[in-house]
């Protein structure tokens, strides 16, 4: 028997479960996600990956409330009698009563390995806290923060060149498969569900544009993982004379220096070198001034005459 499923998510993270979805052999009857956002310099509205996959392939109905709450909420996905609800970086509190309404309840395959990682920036956090892995967890939501029950888990290395940009499109294949795969066994309730172990939660906090500025009193290696962890939102980032300079890329040196944190120590065709806390050093490999492009080390040798040695980041 086919499951009659409805999807929950807004990011592109969301996209290629969705897609392995409508190309198995259930029925999606209907596709939530949230409200169309202004974005880009004109402030333009811009439906969310999800929107844009669901209209462009499918014909699947699409939902968009700026919140679940609302009774009527409820009694419209109600109408659409759903045996399971999958919900996967959607943004919006899922209410209990929609909690309870699909016969096998609602699902959410959760980008870490639970109980570590709890909450709204799990990829971001593993790779700041310079994690050698990461995964997605399926679970069976509660009313809860990612509290849930564990159906199943799938593991995979954190590259030492992953951004969350990247490590986030790994994750979003493997949700798709582990989702795939355990959908039979969840129709016919064949999986015994795992309670977490609370004395291992970690939580993810909700990440800000300040958490990205740059302390260059921190190590090498932790700033080189806010770099990494950090792109593509908020982008790591410095103060030059008032303006904010972002860092794209960069590299932890073996070189050791006494020199002041944030100073600049070097600067060739191989990048911008900036001396950091417990005297090691950060390559810097790709910046941005405001309003312009990404440059390159090639680029910065050339042209960034403001950046030189002895100048002091983070003024």
């Amino acid at each position: 028997m086919n499951v009659r499923i409805i999807f929950a998510g807004t990011p592109e993270l969301a996209v290629p479960t969705l897609k392995a979805l409508t190309e198995s052999k259930h029925e999606i009857v209907l596709v939530l996600t949230q409200p169309d956002r202004p974005a880009g310099r004109g402030h333009k509205l811009l439906a969310s990956a999800v929107k844009q996959f669901t209209q462009t392939y499918t014909q699947i109905p699409i939902v968009q409330p700026a919140s679940l709450k609302p009774t009527e909420n409820y009694e419209l996905l109600k109408s659409y009698q759903p045996d399971l609800m999958i919900v996967l970086a959607y943004g919006l509190l899922i209410p209990k009563p929609i909690l309870e309404l699909p016969r096998l309840g609602c699902i959410n395959p959760h980008i870490s390995i639970l109980p570590r990682w709890r909450g709204a920036s799990p990829g971001t956090s593993a790779i700041l806290t310079g994690d050698p892995g990461s995964g997605v967890t399926l679970i069976q939501m509660d009313a809860g923060m990612d509290t849930g029950a564990m159906l199943a888990r799938a593991m995979l290395p954190i590259a030492t060149d992953d951004t969350t940009g990247s490590l986030h499109k790994k994750l979003g294949e493997l949700a798709a498969i582990l989702v795939i795969n355990n959908l039979d066994a969840i129709e016919h309730q064949k999986i015994t569900p795992e309670i977490q172990n609370e004395q291992w939660v970690t939580h993810a906090r909700k990440i800000t544009k300040e958490d990205a500025l740059i302390n260059w009193s921190l190590p090498a290696v932790q700033i080189e993982r806010m770099v990494r962890a950090f792109d593509p939102w908020p982008i790591a980032h410095t103060q030059v004379d008032a303006e904010r300079l972002r860092i794209w890329q960069s590299e932890i040196l073996t070189t050791v220096t006494n020199a002041i944190p944030g100073t600049i120590i070097a600067r060739d065709k191989q990048g911008l070198d900036v001396a950091c806390g417990e005297h090691s050093v950060l390559r810097i490999k790709q910046l941005q001034w405001p309003g312009g492009n990404i440059l390159n080390t090639s680029d910065i040798a050339n042209q960034q005459h403001r950046l030189l040695v002895g100048t002091h980041l983070g003024n």
